[in-house]
Protein backbone atom coordinates (compact mmCIF):
# COMPACT_ATOMS: atom_id res chain seq x y z
CA UNK A 1 0.00 0.00 0.00
CA UNK A 2 1.18 3.22 -1.18
CA UNK A 3 1.65 6.11 2.18
CA UNK A 4 -0.72 8.22 -0.04
CA UNK A 5 -3.39 5.53 -0.04
CA UNK A 6 -2.14 5.18 4.19
CA UNK A 7 -3.66 8.62 4.35
CA UNK A 8 -6.61 8.20 2.78
CA UNK A 9 -7.11 5.23 5.34
CA UNK A 10 -5.90 6.78 8.55
CA UNK A 11 -8.83 7.83 10.61
CA UNK A 12 -8.74 11.66 11.54
CA UNK A 13 -10.32 13.70 14.32
CA UNK A 14 -12.79 16.92 14.09
CA UNK A 15 -11.76 19.76 16.01
CA UNK A 16 -14.02 22.78 16.43
CA UNK A 17 -11.90 26.04 15.12
CA UNK A 18 -13.26 29.63 14.50
CA UNK A 19 -13.28 29.17 11.30
CA UNK A 20 -15.18 25.97 11.07
CA UNK A 21 -14.54 21.97 12.05
CA UNK A 22 -10.58 21.44 11.13
CA UNK A 23 -9.35 17.81 10.95
CA UNK A 24 -6.19 15.70 12.29
CA UNK A 25 -5.26 13.06 10.98
CA UNK A 26 -2.74 11.22 12.95
CA UNK A 27 -0.23 8.73 12.31
CA UNK A 28 1.34 7.54 16.09
CA UNK A 29 4.75 6.11 16.75
CA UNK A 30 4.93 3.89 19.78
CA UNK A 31 7.04 5.77 22.84
CA UNK A 32 7.11 8.96 20.33
CA UNK A 33 9.60 11.45 21.35
CA UNK A 34 8.37 14.11 18.48
CA UNK A 35 4.83 15.34 17.18
CA UNK A 36 5.44 16.68 13.49
CA UNK A 37 2.35 18.09 12.72
CA UNK A 38 1.75 19.37 8.84
CA UNK A 39 -0.27 21.49 7.16
CA UNK A 40 -0.98 21.47 3.55
CA UNK A 41 -1.16 24.16 0.73
CA UNK A 42 -3.52 26.23 -0.74
CA UNK A 43 -3.95 24.35 -3.80
CA UNK A 44 -4.23 20.94 -2.22
CA UNK A 45 -4.77 18.77 1.07
CA UNK A 46 -3.30 16.13 3.20
CA UNK A 47 -2.64 13.72 -0.05
CA UNK A 48 0.12 15.56 -1.33
CA UNK A 49 3.36 13.29 -1.91
CA UNK A 50 5.43 15.20 0.89
CA UNK A 51 2.82 14.73 3.44
CA UNK A 52 2.23 11.89 2.91
CA UNK A 53 5.40 10.28 2.57
CA UNK A 54 6.84 12.11 6.16
CA UNK A 55 3.52 10.08 7.35
CA UNK A 56 4.96 6.93 6.28
CA UNK A 57 8.40 7.58 7.32
CA UNK A 58 8.98 10.03 10.37
CA UNK A 59 6.99 7.00 12.75
CA UNK A 60 9.80 4.65 12.59
CA UNK A 61 12.02 7.60 13.60
CA UNK A 62 9.92 7.53 17.25
CA UNK A 63 8.09 11.06 15.93
CA UNK A 64 4.17 11.05 15.53
CA UNK A 65 2.65 12.50 12.45
CA UNK A 66 -0.36 15.06 12.64
CA UNK A 67 -1.65 15.78 9.18
CA UNK A 68 -4.07 19.28 10.00
CA UNK A 69 -6.86 19.76 7.28
CA UNK A 70 -7.94 23.33 7.48
CA UNK A 71 -11.53 24.15 7.97
CA UNK A 72 -11.84 25.53 4.39
CA UNK A 73 -10.50 22.40 2.61
CA UNK A 74 -12.50 20.10 5.04
CA UNK A 75 -15.95 22.42 4.25
CA UNK A 76 -14.88 21.45 0.47
CA UNK A 77 -14.21 24.72 -0.60
CA UNK A 78 -12.00 25.60 -3.58
CA UNK A 79 -9.76 28.69 -2.43
CA UNK A 80 -7.85 29.21 1.02
CA UNK A 81 -8.90 31.90 2.93
CA UNK A 82 -7.04 35.26 4.32
CA UNK A 83 -3.61 34.07 5.98
CA UNK A 84 -5.12 35.28 9.31
CA UNK A 85 -8.17 32.69 9.10
CA UNK A 86 -5.49 30.34 8.52
CA UNK A 87 -3.71 31.35 11.42
CA UNK A 88 -7.02 31.21 13.42
CA UNK A 89 -7.44 27.60 12.47
CA UNK A 90 -3.77 26.71 13.84
CA UNK A 91 -4.04 28.08 16.47
CA UNK A 92 -7.51 26.30 17.53
CA UNK A 93 -5.81 22.77 16.75
CA UNK A 94 -3.00 22.98 18.41
CA UNK A 95 -3.95 22.15 21.94
CA UNK A 96 -5.21 18.41 20.22
CA UNK A 97 -1.75 18.60 18.55
CA UNK A 98 0.22 19.07 21.61
CA UNK A 99 -2.09 16.86 24.27
CA UNK A 100 -0.30 13.51 23.66
CA UNK A 101 2.38 15.11 25.32
CA UNK A 102 5.93 15.20 23.43
CA UNK A 103 6.83 18.63 21.93
CA UNK A 104 5.50 19.52 19.04
CA UNK A 105 7.16 20.25 15.52
CA UNK A 106 5.20 22.26 13.56
CA UNK A 107 5.22 22.13 9.82
CA UNK A 108 3.89 22.46 6.31
CA UNK A 109 3.57 22.25 2.83
CA UNK A 110 3.63 25.91 0.98
CA UNK A 111 0.82 27.86 2.64
CA UNK A 112 1.07 25.54 5.77
CA UNK A 113 4.52 26.39 5.95
CA UNK A 114 4.08 30.14 6.53
CA UNK A 115 1.23 29.56 9.08
CA UNK A 116 3.90 26.99 10.96
CA UNK A 117 6.95 29.95 10.52
CA UNK A 118 4.21 32.84 11.40
CA UNK A 119 2.55 31.07 14.54
CA UNK A 120 5.51 29.16 16.06
CA UNK A 121 6.56 31.64 18.55
CA UNK A 122 3.18 32.03 20.00
CA UNK A 123 2.47 28.63 20.20
CA UNK A 124 5.70 27.03 22.06
CA UNK A 125 6.54 24.56 18.49
CA UNK A 126 9.84 23.17 19.34
CA UNK A 127 10.76 23.77 15.77
CA UNK A 128 9.60 24.19 12.28
CA UNK A 129 9.79 22.56 8.93
CA UNK A 130 8.50 24.34 5.75
CA UNK A 131 8.47 22.25 3.07
CA UNK A 132 8.18 24.12 -0.18
CA UNK A 133 7.81 27.19 1.65
CA UNK A 134 6.62 30.09 -0.98
CA UNK A 135 9.12 32.79 -0.56
CA UNK A 136 8.10 34.80 -3.15
CA UNK A 137 5.29 34.70 -5.80
CA UNK A 138 6.20 33.45 -9.26
CA UNK A 139 8.02 35.67 -11.20
CA UNK A 140 7.22 38.28 -8.23
CA UNK A 141 10.73 38.18 -6.27
CA UNK A 142 10.35 41.93 -4.67
CA UNK A 143 7.59 40.10 -2.77
CA UNK A 144 9.53 38.27 -0.54
CA UNK A 145 7.94 36.89 2.28
CA UNK A 146 11.30 35.77 4.20
CA UNK A 147 10.60 37.88 7.15
CA UNK A 148 8.08 34.76 8.71
CA UNK A 149 10.78 32.25 7.95
CA UNK A 150 13.79 34.12 9.54
CA UNK A 151 11.49 34.93 12.58
CA UNK A 152 10.28 31.33 13.57
CA UNK A 153 12.62 32.33 16.76
CA UNK A 154 13.34 27.91 16.62
CA UNK A 155 14.89 25.51 14.95
CA UNK A 156 13.65 25.24 11.18
CA UNK A 157 14.44 23.23 8.39
CA UNK A 158 13.72 24.37 4.86
CA UNK A 159 12.99 21.92 2.09
CA UNK A 160 12.78 22.98 -1.49
CA UNK A 161 12.69 21.82 -4.74
CA UNK A 162 15.72 22.96 -7.03
CA UNK A 163 13.74 24.39 -9.72
CA UNK A 164 10.38 25.64 -7.26
CA UNK A 165 9.48 28.62 -9.27
CA UNK A 166 8.17 30.25 -5.67
CA UNK A 167 11.72 30.26 -4.80
CA UNK A 168 14.86 28.19 -5.59
CA UNK A 169 17.22 27.53 -2.41
CA UNK A 170 19.70 29.82 -3.99
CA UNK A 171 17.55 32.49 -3.89
CA UNK A 172 16.64 32.06 -0.29
CA UNK A 173 18.44 34.67 2.16
CA UNK A 174 21.03 33.68 5.07
CA UNK A 175 19.68 32.71 8.17
CA UNK A 176 19.76 30.81 11.20
CA UNK A 177 18.12 28.14 9.75
CA UNK A 178 18.85 24.63 7.70
CA UNK A 179 18.31 24.11 3.44
CA UNK A 180 17.87 20.90 1.92
CA UNK A 181 17.10 20.72 -1.61
CA UNK A 182 15.49 18.42 -3.57
CA UNK A 183 17.61 18.51 -7.20
CA UNK A 184 15.43 19.28 -10.04
CA UNK A 185 11.78 18.85 -8.32
CA UNK A 186 8.93 22.04 -8.78
CA UNK A 187 7.01 23.42 -5.84
CA UNK A 188 5.56 19.74 -5.07
CA UNK A 189 8.81 18.13 -5.50
CA UNK A 190 8.29 16.65 -9.15
CA UNK A 191 11.25 16.20 -10.97
CA UNK A 192 11.58 15.93 -15.31
CA UNK A 193 11.94 12.81 -16.57
CA UNK A 194 15.36 14.12 -17.97
CA UNK A 195 16.74 15.01 -14.40
CA UNK A 196 17.81 11.44 -14.41
CA UNK A 197 16.13 10.99 -10.79
CA UNK A 198 12.89 9.28 -10.26
CA UNK A 199 9.81 10.34 -8.34
CA UNK A 200 10.90 7.64 -5.86
CA UNK A 201 14.34 9.07 -5.76
CA UNK A 202 13.10 12.65 -4.97
CA UNK A 203 11.17 11.58 -2.51
CA UNK A 204 13.53 9.36 -0.40
CA UNK A 205 16.23 12.71 -0.60
CA UNK A 206 12.98 14.63 0.73
CA UNK A 207 12.27 11.78 3.76
CA UNK A 208 15.82 11.24 4.51
CA UNK A 209 16.68 14.75 4.64
CA UNK A 210 13.32 15.52 7.67
CA UNK A 211 13.88 11.96 9.10
CA UNK A 212 17.74 12.96 9.50
CA UNK A 213 17.24 16.47 11.02
CA UNK A 214 14.28 15.09 13.67
CA UNK A 215 16.68 12.72 14.71
CA UNK A 216 18.87 15.70 15.56
CA UNK A 217 16.05 17.49 17.99
CA UNK A 218 16.60 16.88 21.13
CA UNK A 219 12.88 15.73 22.57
Amino acid sequence: MSSERNVRAARPVTVATPAGDARITWFPAPGARLVLALGHGAGGGIEARDLAALAAAAPGHGVSVALVEQPWRVAGKKVAPAPKTLDAGWRAVWPELAAPGPPVVAGGRSAGARVACRTAGELGAHAVLALSFPLHPPGRPEKSRADELLGTGVPTLVVQGGNDPFGRPAEFPSGAYEMAEVPHGDHGFAVPRRSGLTEAQATEILTGAVTGWLDRLPA
